[in-house]
């Protein structure tokens, strides 16, 4: 069984027409098991590479960069019997109550009536962790902007996904400490609501960087300013070696 991360788009809200909106897939054998966010552009890469319509995928956080592919599928789920109500979407439970009146509480959701958003989807609010495919999942809050609206994921040995945030160096030191790639926000440049390159250099030791793998940078030319810094820069499409997951598993549904 392989294991890869499939990174659709590396850019911040900017660069995403260019670069693609901050967006992740992970794959097993290939096949994708779990997609990170969906911008407008994420939901695009994931049709391009795919070919069909995501069935499963977590939510970091509201911004529009991050979510606004989510109508684009409620419409094709819905209008599709074999998905309707099938696609789960797992959300903290704190960011909920902002995803439903960001998206879900636009009026008239169809013109013809007769639908509510939450009908293409099934919504999984989750805490602490959740279960996919057989496998657990860890969630934990990051720094991005007001507490308790931003959040990033692990599968344990494998992979951390922070989304959006400051360092959170006492925050990794928990769950990025079974040899996990760590795909980190990070630009050329920080600012209070992203991470910038000499934030991490000077928060993040040197064991901890290395295993950083950087996205949601402005421009190209920022990328290779962080490359030329001795930095893992990551790419829109590339796939990432992950080791095989040591997370807690199921073999069999529970009977």
């Amino acid at each position: 069984m392989t294991w890869t991360l499939h990174l659709l788009g590396v850019g911040n809200a900017g660069a995403a027409p260019v670069l693609g909106a901050a967006s992740a897939v992970i794959e097993r054998d290939g096949a994708p098991l779990l997609m990170i966010d969906c911008g407008q552009e994420a939901l695009s890469a994931f049709l391009a590479t795919y070919g069909r319509l995501p069935e499963a995928l977590f939510i970091t956080h509201v911004h529009m960069d991050h979510v606004a592919g989510l109508e684009r599928l409620f419409y094709s789920a819905y209008f599709d019997p074999a998905l309707r109500g099938r696609v789960r979407l797992y959300v903290p439970a704190p960011v909920v109550p902002h995803l439903q009146r960001r998206l879900a509480d636009y009026p008239g959701v169809l013109a013809e009536g007769g639908a509510n958003f939450w009908d293409a989807f099934q919504l999984v609010p989750v805490s602490e962790s959740f279960w996919h495919a057989g496998w657990r999942f860890d969630v934990f809050p990051v720094r991005h902007h007001r507490p308790d609206t931003a959040f990033g994921l692990r599968l344990r040995g494998s992979v951390v996904w922070t989304g959006d945030t400051r360092p959170i160096p006492e925050v990794l030191a928990a769950v990025a400490d079974d040899g996990e790639v760590i795909a980190h926000d990070c630009g050329l440049h920080g600012n209070p609501s992203h991470s910038g390159l000499d934030d991490l250099e000077r928060e993040y030791p040197r064991e901890l960087m290395a295993r950083c793998v950087l996205y949601h940078y402005a421009s190209d030319a920022d990328g290779e300013a962080m490359r030329a810094r001795g930095q893992r820069v990551a790419r829109a499409g590339e796939r990432l070696a992950l080791q095989a997951p040591t997370a807690e598993r199921v073999t069999a549904p529970p009977a």
